[in-house]
């Protein structure tokens, strides 16, 4: 039965969500912005047909009361035959195309009240994609593994896009019902289930959302032309309409979208996917308006917003009152292609701008971004801003994320290129560095199943992504050769999907790489590296040893917290002396190894000795931690014995 919903509405309730269906006083609420149409309607799979108001702003609504939850329901515009899901539908249990259904976010019981939310500094993230992290690909599985993390130490997940797609599998990217999470892996309550459960066990997680474009099967624009503009240029599809005529609706639509999963799924943040692709040129910036929203609906929670941004814009990392969007950080690409360059020798493509060289580690250290406005040859223009006054937070470090795995010839992890002694010392570098480090899935235990770019590509689409694929990788010298197109893993082959899936067995196999993970982020957790002292102080410099041999120097105002990390990734290397102050130890302490990667529950080849008061070396491919212990000093030796090593040294 529908409802005057004016005069249910004096009663006080109201609506949560400006677009899609809720539950308000036991009737549902159906409300969509359609600006294009004059009349909608509400139609009922179980029978009925329901007209729906217009509202100002080009908004259509209807309340009805006797429907059940799990009730399925389209949208009728006008006086067309065919009939639509609805655009902010919170579940379409038939897939993409089919009806929407009627959920109520209330029924699910949360066990998290006392969360507090995650804070921008002293995370390690963990990205994963649900539908290949287990043999399921689901999150009932995907829940079995958290005890596996939270011992490892992981702090918090960033899930892959868990938005209705078309297919039956894909990374998500390529969303085409944001509200709705997809069927493939669960139910809505399932996926609280998880995130209650990651909760409980001291780990939050913060969600990929896609909001420079919708995929391929989306049907926007039969509601509205408005949705999208043709005023910028985007390589993913049509750009939507942040600043145009009649954008408000569209505003709403994907801020409300970030609120919504923040408030009614408990995630603690997000990360925003291509925000160079999010064209704003109005007064208050779609980034900031979702930021905004986001941390609103968190209320007490603190909420963790990340950004990925290819022109390394750093204005996206400060507060909205400096002038900023307001986000908390931002992935550095910088850091992954240089450690990429370390671990392969080869700077093809956009590899070409960086050489792998200790500097750049000390660099990416001190300051983030390698690209902060200087000239990058690649683009054959300057790439990046200033940002000498962020923070380490402010920077997300890894070797692997989805993307960099798969643009290559055969999706293979890093452990499969470089050897096993520098892909410790690479590891060390990462989870002790200053700034945020991120695993991508199956890393802590060596992985070696691939992770292919896959989506369920339909008829001429096929041919079409297959192609497009090809042309992006050819970027790559030596993915022009001509064989590499005929043995590309066909991204629309259900096998490339099933092939990147985790094999867990792997996990036991090699402990060895899983006590590395553990025993670093235990390292980071425990000492300086974790972050700021109680002052919020860190102060962390560094310098060259040799062109693949760094150091860096964690100084605190406590000697015994501080710390010397050396990292080789070249060859043995022989140390006399060196005129750096970075290598003196705090007065009245020594310099004494606390870690080394070469040990051999790790699979290394032995830890080395090192004593830095007397003539040293560093090993090949290594990493070393260095604490102070309580030590005099040597002293200088007697006037005959000083004038024979003098003597020797000189000649």
């Amino acid at each position: 039965m529908q409802v005057d919903r004016e005069s249910r509405a004096t009663g006080g309730s109201q609506r949560r969500y400006p677009v899609g269906a809720e539950i308000v006083d036991r009737v549902a609420s159906f409300r969509v912005w359609a600006p294009s149409h004059q009349t909608m309607s509400v139609v009922l799979m179980a029978g009925g047909e329901y007209p729906m108001r217009r509202e100002e702003g080009g908004y259509f609504c209807v309340d009805v009361e006797g429907l059940q939850i799990g009730a399925l329901y389209q949208f009728r515009l006008g006086e067309t035959p065919q009939c639509l899901p609805d655009p902010a539908s919170r579940f379409q249990p038939g897939g993409p195309a089919g009806p929407s259904m009627l959920v109520d976010y209330r029924s699910f019981r949360w066990q998290d009240t006392a969360w507090p939310g995650i804070s921008p500094d002293g995370q390690v993230l963990y990205e994963m994609h649900i539908g290949t992290f287990t043999p399921e690909g689901t999150y009932e599985a995907a829940a079995q593994k958290l005890p596996l993390l939270k011992d490892l130490g992981i702090t918090c997940l960033e899930m892959m896009p868990l938005n209705e797609f078309l297919g039956e599998f894909g990374w998500g990217y390529d969303g085409v019902l944001p509200y709705a999470p997809t069927r493939l892996y669960g139910r809505p309550d399932e996926l609280r289930s998880f995130i209650d459960q990651a909760h409980q066990a001291g780990i939050g997680i913060i969600l990929d959302v896609v909001y420079n474009h919708f995929g391929v099967g989306e049907s926007f624009r039969a509601f509205s032309e408005d949705y999208f503009t043709d005023r910028y240029s985007n390589e993913w599809g049509s750009s939507l309409n942040f600043d145009g005529r009649n954008c408000q609706g569209v505003r709403e639509f994907i801020a409300k979208n970030a609120a919504y999963w923040i408030d009614e799924y408990h995630l603690d943040g997000l990360r925003l996917d291509a925000t160079q692709a999010l064209f704003d040129a109005s007064e208050d910036h779609i980034v900031t308006l979702i930021a905004r929203e986001a941390r609103k609906a968190g209320g007490r929670r603190s909420i963790y917003l990340l950004a990925e941004n290819e022109p390394q814009d750093t204005s996206l990392l400060r507060a909205s009152d400096a002038e900023g969007l307001g986000l908390d950080a931002a992935w550095n690409d910088d850091f992954h292609h240089s450690a990429m360059v370390a671990a392969t020798g080869r700077r093809e493509a956009y590899y070409h701008d960086h050489r792998g060289h200790a500097q750049e580690f000390v660099s990416a250290a001190k300051h983030g971004y390698l690209f902060q406005g200087q000239r990058y040859d690649w683009q054959d223009a300057p790439r990046g801003t200033p940002g000498f006054d962020l923070h380490h937070e402010h920077f997300v470090h890894f070797l692997q994320n989805h993307d960099q795995i798969a643009n290559s010839a055969r999706g293979l992890r890093i452990t499969e290129l470089t050897s096993p002694a520098r892909f410790r010392a690479l590891t060390a570098l990462l989870l002790l560095g200053p700034q945020t480090p991120m695993l991508f899935q199956g890393q802590e235990f060596g992985a070696t199943t691939p992770f292919f770019y896959f989506a369920d590509s339909r008829g001429e689409m096929i041919d079409l992504v297959r192609k497009g694929r090809v042309a992006f990788l050819k970027q790559f010298p030596s993915l022009k050769d001509p064989d590499f197109e005929n043995r590309m893993a066909a991204p629309s082959d259900p096998l490339t999907f099933e092939r990147s899936k985790l094999k867990w067995d792997e996990y036991e196999r090699n402990d060895h790489l899983v006590a590395l993970h553990r025993d670093l982020l235990a390292l980071r957790r425990n000492n300086i590296f974790s972050g700021y002292d109680e002052g919020r102080k860190l102060i962390v410099d560094g310098s060259v040893l040799e062109t693949s041999a760094l150091l860096l120097r964690f100084f605190s105002d406590k000697p015994d917290e501080q710390r010397l990390l050396l990292v080789n990734l070249g060859h043995d290397l022989a140390i006399h002396s060196r005129p750096d102050p970075l290598l003196a130890p705090p007065r009245g302490y020594q310099w004494k190894v606390e870690w080394s990667s070469d040990d051999f529950n790790y699979g290394g080849s032995g830890r080395r000795p090192i004593d830095l008061q007397r003539r040293w070396g560093l090993s090949a491919d290594c990493a070393v931690v260095l604490a102070p212990k309580r030590q005099a000093r040597n002293k200088t030796p007697p006037g005959e014995q000083l004038d024979h090593w003098q003597s020797e040294i000189s000649s």
